[in-house]
């Protein structure tokens, strides 16, 4: 139990702990720094804060998974989810901010790269695990829907949607590291209820976000942006249906959610109306700052109502 649960955790927590006094500084000479919009007066003093920090996460979670793969194969489609969502968001990232595109990789190119990533993690999954599609129905007392055909479109709405929830659930300090290390212990305690053998993984992931906010709290030193939000997203989707329970990201990711609402509401919104507005911001997390309230308040209500629905998960279990 140590060596599959504490062991990684600490493995990944010290390899993001060393390398961010090595990525950042490099970084920082490469002049990859954060654009920010003009409208977060209070964001201003954050522009040129080096981005492209999901790099210490990722590799803290590939090398601890290293040590582990031989003996938890299951593991590998996690990790293939969050490197392979990770490699989109780097190359997004690299053009906009190294190449100074300012749109990074195209819509079109984004979602072609998203399809076929998740393409992949599917075959994999149907054809090379013994993992069912079939889901775990919360608060139905271990009720396990089968959707048949239907399983596979919805598990691309299911992948697709998360990882672009935590992509713009990350715009404060600490916010997207936050909510998904409480959401990655959730997913540690049921798979070590289940015995799933993914536990290695899910441990990696909480050590190395662990280890990412000591640099990325209030006031960050580095940003994670879309390599590290992306994979975050990657490894939230791929570690629920790993453990049958896609259905439960609507409760222990509810954040991710409404901060995707929050956009759609607001952009169809402001079409529909010539230009009004419901949310004075979009992303959410936005909408609170330009109410009054101060980038730590958001980054601790948030994560407090998803460690309250972690909670409410693990008794829908």
């Amino acid at each position: 139990m140590v060596e599959k649960i504490l062991f990684p955790v600490l493995i990944s927590f010290g390899i993001a702990t060393i390398l961010g006094p090595i990525v950042i500084p490099f970084l920082r000479r490469l002049k990859v720094g954060q654009t920010e919009r003009e409208e977060l007066e209070s964001h201003q003093i954050k522009t040129g804060t080096p981005t492209m920090g999901g790099l210490i996460i990722l590799a803290a979670i590939v090398i601890t998974s290293l040590f582990y793969v031989s003996r938890y194969p299951k593991i590998i489609p996690i990790v293939f989810l969050t490197v392979g969502f990770g490699v989109i968001g780097f190359l997004d990232d690299y053009l906009k901010v190294v190449l100074r595109r300012s749109d990074g990789l195209l819509a079109w190119q984004k979602m072609l790269l998203q399809i076929v990533v998740t393409t992949i993690f599917a075959v994999y999954l149907v054809r090379y695990t013994d993992v069912s599609l079939t889901m775990l129905v919360p608060f139905s007392g271990g009720h396990y829907i089968d959707l048949g055909w239907l399983a596979i479109p919805l598990m691309y709405f299911a992948v697709i949607g998360t990882v672009n929830g935590v992509n713009f659930t990350d715009g404060l300090d600490g916010l997207a590291s936050s909510v998904t290390v409480l959401v990655a212990v959730f997913f540690t305690v049921v798979a070590v209820g289940m015995n799933s053998g993914i536990e290695p993984v899910t441990c990696a992931v909480v050590g190395a976000l662990l280890g990412f906010l000591l640099f990325n709290v209030y006031p960050a030193s580095v940003f994670m942006g879309d390599t590290g939000s992306l994979a975050l997203g990657g490894f939230v989707a791929a570690t629920a249906y790993m453990l049958q329970m896609p259905l439960f990201i609507l409760i222990v990711g509810l954040i991710y959610l409404v901060e995707v609402l929050s956009v759609i509401i607001q952009v169809t919104f402001f079409k529909l109306t010539h230009g009004k507005r419901i949310f004075k911001m979009a992303p959410i997390h936005h909408h609170f700052e330009l109410s009054g309230w101060s980038e730590t308040r958001v980054v601790a209500v948030f994560s407090i109502i998803t460690a309250l629905l972690c909670l409410i998960g693990y008794a829908a279990l």
